[in-house]
């Protein structure tokens, strides 16, 4: 017997005993009228043969749970839903986006785990910036773990609080914002005329910088947008140190402070924000909560370090151990026992270079500066995952892994059509026995490889974009540096036909060579 249950208007089905879920179940006949009568809605469109998918899922379900009553959260199983998937543009799994009563509001780019979600979507649930009446609001909002803006206007009137609020409400989903209207407030803070102010989060206050950054231009939207993300962004072009201040700037004559700091504090809730990037963190027992004077120790030696470095363009940052220790394993191959009491320290570069630092991390910093020398010299050997390599590689599709890339991948006498796959991918094992096909027409052929590799148990080199699986490139001979991204269709033909186009020499199928 099932039990259906009426919820806000959705129909679901639980199984006798089963918990009910905390997230709506969305489908193509009921989107559209349950998603106008929130007037907040996180939705995740996925497949329920996608590994991220999966990962995501508890950590969805515990947010929705945290939520209720403030947002709510959805999801839609695109696999029987294509017309809503289709209509918002879903191409990958899972994709999460925001809507506001019944309306697309944005793509969801915030963290993964559920206290991430929780955080961003109270933010995304509050007003676009909240009106501070008192000296101990303005106090409050400005002592909150992540950075502030906060800006002081003559009246309710003033065109520049129009302006400001225009800019809260593009950028709300990023970061927090708060208003004044009353001038004299702001005269603890050297205010006299109407301003914005960026707060640094004070557990990251130090010697080495300014606390607040100031916006004193005239206030428009796009002005105003552009100061909060140069400012909310890692730039390190170049530096200026004093002893008062050590602030990032663009140029030798234009200085642009970071509102998180010289050298932020990485959790998984902004570590987005800080992609793309050359980082260098040092993940240590940081805890700003119990321990913020042992944190700012270890941290203000890597800013003392760094200090040296920092017109090489490479951005700083400090981290819990245990929040990352997955993706250290991960990426980094670095145990729970690496590192002991003291830091241990990665870079990854925005080309997706891995390094880490082998050298104990000393007191005084130069192991640090050692390291970092090391690493601008050219001199450090990067960190790659790998499988191990295969004892016995005869099947017709050459298996390859990160050590071996080189060997057969980049061999410069050989064609190579290479499939990254994961090995929980459904279109990945629906392509298997046709690509296995390919490979076998052409295991005569002495100038052609066809192979594979696990993308989730290796690491992909440079020059080959895999968002999704599977990814299949065609690395010709003489021409390594420019492989070529398949996108035709997947059955055997398709392959053969592409080859035929590609290849740098004629195919050999099945024991007939074929001309070009």
């Amino acid at each position: 017997m099932r039990i259906f249950i009426l919820a806000l208007g959705l129909l679901t089905a639980a199984e006798p005993g089963a918990a009910r879920s905390a997230v709506l179940e969305l489908t193509d006949a009921d989107f559209d009228y349950m998603a106008a009568e929130l007037e907040t809605l996180l939705v995740k469109f996925y497949a329920p043969w996608c590994g991220h998918c999966k990962k995501l899922a508890p950590e969805f379900e515990t947010a929705a749970t945290k939520l209720k009553g403030t947002v709510s959260l959805a999801k839609v199983d695109c696999t029987s839903n294509a017309q809503t998937c289709g209509r918002f543009g879903v191409t990958g799994y899972p994709t999460l986006k925001i809507f506001r009563s019944g309306e697309e509001s944005s793509s969801y780019d915030g963290p993964r785990s559920s206290d991430g979600i929780v955080n961003y979507m109270r933010k995304n649930a509050g007003p676009n910036s909240y009106l501070l009446k008192t000296q101990e609001n303005i106090d409050s909002f400005a002592s909150n773990s992540d950075a502030s803006v906060v800006g002081f206007f003559a009246g309710t009137d003033s065109s520049g609080l129009s302006e400001f609020l225009r800019a809260a409400a593009l950028m709300r989903d990023q970061y927090r914002f708060g208003h004044v209207t009353e001038l004299e407030l702001g005269l603890k803070y050297g205010v006299d005329a109407e301003a914005v102010l960026l707060f640094r989060p004070p557990r990251l206050r130090s010697k080495f910088e300014e606390d607040v950054v100031r916006f004193g231009e005239p206030v428009t939207t796009p002005a105003l947008r552009r100061f909060i993300r140069d400012n909310m962004s890692v730039l390190m072009s170049c530096l200026s140190v004093t002893f008062k201040s050590l602030c990032l700037c663009q140029n030798n004559s234009q200085m642009t402070c970071y509102s998180f700091g010289l050298c932020p504090h990485l959790t998984k809730e902004n570590k987005d924000k800080l992609k793309g990037r050359d980082l260098l963190t040092a993940y240590y027992d940081l805890d700003y909560t119990r321990n913020p004077k042992g944190s700012n120790y270890w941290r203000n030696r890597v800013m003392k370090a760094g200090s040296q470095f920092a017109s090489r363009g490479l951005t700083f940052a400090v981290a819990n151990q245990r929040d990352f220790q997955d993706e250290l394993e991960e990426d980094f191959g670095l145990g729970t026992s690496d590192g002991g009491e003291l830091p241990f320290v990665t870079i990854r570069t925005r080309l997706g270079q891995k390094y880490t630092m082998r050298e104990e991390f000393t007191r005084d910093g130069k192991s640090l500066e050692r390291f970092l020398t090391d690493f601008f010299a050219g001199q450090l050997k990067p960190y790659v995952k790998s499988e191990a390599i295969p004892a016995t590689n005869k099947g017709p599709v050459k298996v390859v892994v990160a050590d071996t890339f080189e060997e057969i991948v980049n061999d410069p006498e050989k064609d190579v059509l290479i499939e990254f796959y994961a090995p929980w991918c459904g279109h990945c094992k629906k392509l298997e026995p046709k690509y296995t096909a390919v490979a076998e027409q052409l295991s005569g052929d002495p100038n052609i490889v066809v192979a594979k590799m696990d993308a989730v148990a290796n690491d992909v080199p440079q020059g080959y974009d895999v968002q999704g699986f599977p990814t299949i490139y065609f690395a010709p001979a003489g021409k390594k540096k420019e492989p070529k991204h398949f996108v035709g269709g997947r059955e055997v033909k398709d392959f053969i036909d592409f080859l035929k186009r590609e290849a740098t020499r004629p195919l050999v199928l099945s024991g007939v060579r074929e001309e070009l």
